[in-house]
């Protein structure tokens, strides 16, 4: 009788240690952290993952399929999704959800290509397959920066950005990407916290993870009262505010830059003065060929509004303090 009623009982606690782990990590993945009151915000961007296709390049004897999940295993282990990006899963710091949905994406592929091999090795081997010219793996890039909110002038020029950049063209992100960083390279004296995630996925989910990436970063705003993507550009006004300058008692503004690029730029995730500005001259040195897609996104934007450092931080909760 003592040994069953001890028995039940460590399942019990074992149950217990279960479902207490799993409501930690389903908070941390899934429950929006922005729990105070949120300000307005701006958007720039826009991009393209369409890759250009090819002219058929004659026979290909049934080594399509096998190159193909081959590039996608060598993504997942050559370096494209790096082992911190885990670690963060299970609370002990670092990439949060950028790493997850990076992670997830490249398991997509991987699935994916199990499923997919067996199919396309059955094709005949006298087929003529034609293949796009597309890179194997995109790499993805988010920096976080908190600024002092005396940066009043990099508002501004983000606003005139969003007001007159073509975001339809790959130039003019390019342009956007080079003005944005160099904009802030010019106030390092206002640099507070900071945070850079880097990964690289396959081509094939690139876009599904950058548009989740990006919808979550957009999620902290109230609204969008600055927009210029993809040619569109529009500016909203609420009942509640409009663009406009921040109140006098603002503390900080909290841009996040997203990049999509073929090129595989190797950032540096520490963060301090020296590897910021470093970070930042890579960002802008990208060319408007690698460049596929951008977001810039910033708070606050209406008129009146604040962002007190309690705000950024439990918004930003993976930003460093330089």
């Amino acid at each position: 009788m003592f040994k069953f009623t001890r028995f039940n009982w460590i399942k019990r606690k074992r149950f217990f240690s279960f479902l207490v782990a799993s409501v930690i990590i389903f908070s941390f993945l899934f429950i929006n952290p922005n729990l105070v009151k949120a300000a307005s915000g701006g958007r720039i961007g826009g991009g393209s993952f369409q890759a250009p296709t090819a002219a058929p390049r004659g026979e290909n004897y049934g080594g399509y399929g096998v190159n193909n999940f081959r590039d996608y295993g060598s993504s997942f282990r050559g370096g494209g999704i790096r082992f911190p990006f885990l670690l963060p899963i299970f609370g002990f710091g670092g990439g949060g959800v950028f790493g997850f949905l990076i992670l997830m994406s490249i398991i997509g592929v991987i699935i994916n290509s199990f499923k997919n091999s067996s199919t396309i090795s059955s094709q005949s081997n006298n087929t003529i397959v034609s293949q796009p010219s597309q890179p194997t793996k995109i790499s993805l890039i988010q920096f976080q920066i908190g600024l002092l909110a005396s940066a009043k002038d990099i508002q501004v020029k983000l606003r005139e950005l969003a007001y007159f950049s073509n975001t339809s063209s790959a130039l003019g992100l390019q342009k956007v990407l080079q003005e944005t960083t160099l904009s802030l390279l010019r106030k390092p004296e206002l640099w507070v916290y900071a945070n850079i995630e880097t990964g690289s996925v396959p081509f094939s989910s690139a876009e599904s993870t950058f548009n989740q990436i990006a919808i979550t970063e957009r999620s902290k705003l109230k609204a969008e009262l600055t927009s210029n993507y993809s040619g569109q550009i529009t500016t909203s006004k609420t009942n509640e505010s409009h663009p406009g300058d921040a109140d006098p008692t603002n503390e900080y503004i909290a841009i996040t830059i997203l990049v999509a690029s073929k090129k595989d730029l190797g950032l540096n995730e520490s963060v301090n003065s020296q590897l910021i500005t470093k970070a930042f001259r890579l960002l802008g040195s990208i060319s408007s060929n690698d460049l596929m897609a951008l977001e810039v996104i910033w708070q606050p934007e209406g008129e009146g509004e604040t962002l007190k450092e309690e705000e950024l931080i439990t918004q930003y909760p993976n930003l460093k303090h330089l």
